[in-house]
């Protein structure tokens, strides 16, 4: 069992950045790390997913403006976002995947408006 604890969301203004970070309960160096996200009335999507060796996956609607790391000896992920827009805004969900398990955080509300 992992457990996973995401922090750093909050209220931000567009264009501002905003880091998550997410706080695993083990070792978390085999494990998939990904952020997704899920705004009202949609379903969750997936944002960004760093994989054990260190490559990264974005959704392209974060494309260079968001940053995936990892910190094996910290067993902590970060999301560094950038140039936040208003339709970034929604749950941020932190999620471990190692073969056909999945966990997930219990999520930190980000929201970009003025």
């Amino acid at each position: 069992q992992v457990q996973l604890v995401e922090s750093g969301g909050g209220l931000v203004q567009p264009g501002g950045s905003l880091r998550l970070s997410c706080a695993a309960s083990t070792t978390i160096f085999r494990y998939v790390m990904g952020w997704y996200r899920q705004a009202p009335g949609k379903q969750r999507e997936l944002v960004a997913e760093i994989f054990a060796g260190g490559t990264t996956n974005y959704a392209d609607s974060v494309k260079g403006r968001f940053t995936n790391s990892r910190d094996n000896a910290k067993n902590t992920v970060y999301l560094q976002m950038n140039s936040l827009k208003s339709e970034d805004t929604a749950v941020y969900y932190c999620n471990a995947r190692l073969g056909g398990t999945n966990y997930w955080g219990q999520g930190t509300q980000v929201t970009v408006s003025s």
